[in-house]
């Protein structure tokens, strides 16, 4: 059974090279615009904005449609951090029977599911059988439009 298609990792750059993109310090409006005098500009680093912890921070990107309700869509790059304690409701990369997959954890006291986030997806009931591990927690996804 074909969970997911195989996830592209990465691993952060540097963050000591990057001086960041431009950013403007004002929110951006979608109703009416805003007056060009409250315009300011400084310098973001998306490093420092998306990764708290460098050495258990990777990147992948997602293939396949699993889980586009929680807004996960196919070639989406996600920030991925390992060093947060997996919880019910988070939405989760991990290594299950020889693949890797991205599900939101349903967690109780004695029972592990991943429930995608699209109905034309099962829910995945965890057993002893299984070979699992959860990889990372998912912290941000970047998206192109």
């Amino acid at each position: 059974m074909n969970r997911s298609k195989k996830l592209t990792f990465l691993a952060p750059k540097d963050m000591t090279e990057s001086k960041g993109a431009i950013f403007i310090d004002m929110g951006i409006s979608a109703g009416f615009p805003s007056p060009v005098d409250d315009f300011k500009e400084t310098r973001i680093s998306l490093d420092e904005e998306l990764i708290k912890n460098k050495e258990a921070t990777f990147f992948a990107k997602v293939s396949g449609q699993s889980m586009i309700g929680a807004g996960l869509d196919d070639n989406d790059l996600l920030v991925i951090d390992r060093s947060i304690p997996p919880t019910n409701n988070k939405i989760a990369v991990c290594f299950l029977d020889g693949e890797f997959t991205v599900k939101r954890l349903r967690v109780t006291k004695d029972e592990v599911w991943l429930q995608p986030e699209n109905p034309d997806y099962p829910v995945i009931k965890i057993t002893e059988e299984n070979n699992f591990i959860i990889w990372g927690i998912v912290t941000s996804v970047i998206k192109k439009v």
